[in-house]
């Protein structure tokens, strides 16, 4: 069967033989310990006809380019049998191998073509199926801890540090220690962005998965990674960004955007749901087989917003909540057809400001999905509160009493009157206007001159009796303008702004809103969502004056 894949030309016959190579690989995960010869079906079943027919891998990777696409899926599933077979029964040293030669071969760029096709209904199965499997891959490599007994894992990290270009001062080069062993640079990791001097525990997270990223990068940017790190290193230490950090960091945030943890079988139900259904973008992510480009696309991201944000140590967190918000927003906004090019680009020129909003309308419907009904009742109760509170300050004011200017005349001077003089008017007379203590009715009289101390109601001769109707009218009336100038502005409060009259006893959200969004990132709404609801509430009414 592997001769006919590799010699015969015809499709009907290949896709015969593909078929059936796929039964056998695949026969022993569907059962499992009832086979009585273990080299009888799986991988280790074709690897003498691999060794005679060493083209098998190639031909079987070319033929995802072919016009058929009963092929195109044969073939797909035959390399996905392959991989499930490797990646479950060989050994930690030899699975890795296969999938580094499928990947030389050109499997990646092929299958992303074939997501991105039209003839996505009739390659649905296998399509679905490299997806999860890319997934497993992702999981499995960051589930291998980074241990420096590893020889691998030893290259890898001497290979980061040989590639930053190190210097050897002359201050530390001839030391060395108590055992007679040359000591080495003080920062030799730390100034890779690592935060101590045994950067392996700081792949506890992400794995061997994080190193691989990391490595990735620093190879593709072999010219420009020991110039970045020269620049950063003219900086105050405060404010140099950890590029080592900043790349496990990514790795995360592509991990959790992508949802890797997530199995194939739950991916298998949800095509399921959409089986019927002709739209499959929310379903095939082709730009997951791109990890490592949008990693390094991502990564450069982090260092422009860092630089644009002039961020320091302390706000290495914040830096990672907006490329967390970037990522969802350009990632998660692409369509399944865009391409990885277009995606690295809107990546490269995102702008800050526009980022900024973007937060800041998460954290709104934040706040909205958890506080919204609360926030709500607490509009309606400053505007009722809001209403007494200036009903109450207009009936002092009458109790208290006050002089108004009663008729008025021009200011007589020598000389011809101008426009100046015009608006240069005097009173002259004044009338002095009060409530009595009963709040029944209104005194008042006519001074030529304001008096040093404010009459009493013995001497405003003059009243008028109000009712309830005329005292309702005249605070709603008279003084209406302050008041509705503030209902106005509580009505057009959206929660986010409630929420600055709100003191809310929690030291990051105590920060003046003005100052906060000038110098420190806002936190992620993914916060919120993982905070408890543990927040007390105490109301400020407005000054009125």
């Amino acid at each position: 069967m592997v001769e006919l894949v590799v010699t015969h030309p015809l499709v009907n016959i290949l896709r015969g033989a593909m078929s059936i190579l796929v039964a056998v690989v695949s026969h022993q995960h569907a059962n499992p310990g009832k086979s009585s010869q273990p080299n009888a079906f799986g991988f280790r079943a074709l690897k003498p006809a691999l060794a005679i027919h060493p083209q098998f891998l190639e031909m079987l990777v070319a033929r995802l380019s072919s016009a058929d696409h009963a092929l195109c899926a044969n073939a797909l599933q035959l390399i996905n049998s392959l991989m499930r077979d490797a990646i479950t029964n060989d050994s930690e040293t030899d699975w890795p191998k296969f999938i580094k030669r499928l990947q030389e071969l050109g499997v990646i760029k092929a299958v992303y073509v074939l997501m991105q096709s039209t003839a996505l209904q009739d390659l649905a199965h296998p399509l679905l199926e490299f997806q999860g499997l890319t997934k497993v891959l992702l999981k499995k490599w960051r589930d291998v801890a980074v241990d420096l007994e590893k020889p691998e894992h030893r290259r890898a990290l001497k290979g980061l540090h040989l590639a930053s270009n190190p210097e050897k001062p002359a201050d530390w080069s001839d030391r060395v220690d108590e055992n007679g062993r040359r000591k080495h640079n003080p920062m030799k990791w730390r100034r890779l962005g690592f935060e101590t001097e045994s950067p392996a525990w700081e792949f506890e997270e992400v794995g061997f998965l994080g190193m691989m990223d990391l490595t990735d990068y620093v190879g593709k940017h072999e010219d420009g990674f020991p110039k970045i790190l020269l620049e950063q290193a003219t900086r105050p230490v405060e404010e140099r960004c950890p590029i080592a950090r900043s790349s496990l960091a990514v790795t995360s945030i592509l991990y959790e955007h992508f949802e890797v943890d997530k199995s194939d079988m739950e991916d298998a139900k949800s095509y399921l749901a959409f089986e019927s259904r002709s739209n499959f973008d929310k379903l095939f992510k082709p730009l997951l087989l791109q990890w490592s480009r949008l990693h390094t696309a991502a990564l450069q991201a982090f260092f422009r917003l860092w630089k644009a944000t002039g961020a320091e140590s302390e706000d290495f967190m914040k830096i990672v909540e907006l490329v967390r918000i970037l990522v969802e927003s350009v990632v998660g906004g692409a369509t399944r057809t865009k391409d990885v090019q277009e995606v690295e680009e809107e990546l490269a020129d995102f702008q800050y400001q526009r980022l900024r909003e973007l937060q800041m309308e998460l954290l709104e419907l934040t706040y909205e999905d958890a506080w919204g009904h609360h926030l709500r009742q607490v509009r309606d109760e400053l505007n009722h509160e809001a209403l007494q509170f200036v009903k109450e300050q207009r009936i002092r004011c009458l109790l208290q009493g006050a002089w108004f200017p009663n008729e008025m005349a021009y200011k007589a001077e020598a000389g011809p009157v101008t426009k100046q003089d015009l608006k240069r008017t005097v009173p002259t007379s004044y009338r002095y206007v009060r409530l009595s203590h009963n709040r029944r009715h209104l005194h008042y009289a006519d001074f030529d001159a304001q008096e040093d101390h404010d009459p009493g109601l013995d001497k405003l001769p003059t009243k008028s009796k109000l009712i309830s109707a005329h005292m309702s009218r005249l605070l709603t009336t008279v003084f209406s303008r302050s008041f509705h100038s503030i209902v106005r502005r509580l009505g057009r409060l959206t929660c986010l702004e409630i929420h600055r009259v709100i003191h809310i006893h929690s030291e990051e959200l105590a920060t003046p809103t003005s100052h906060y969004e000038d110098h420190h990132p806002r936190i992620s709404p993914h916060f919120w969502q993982r905070q408890p609801a543990r927040y007390s509430l105490s109301l400020t009414l407005p000054q009125v004056k």
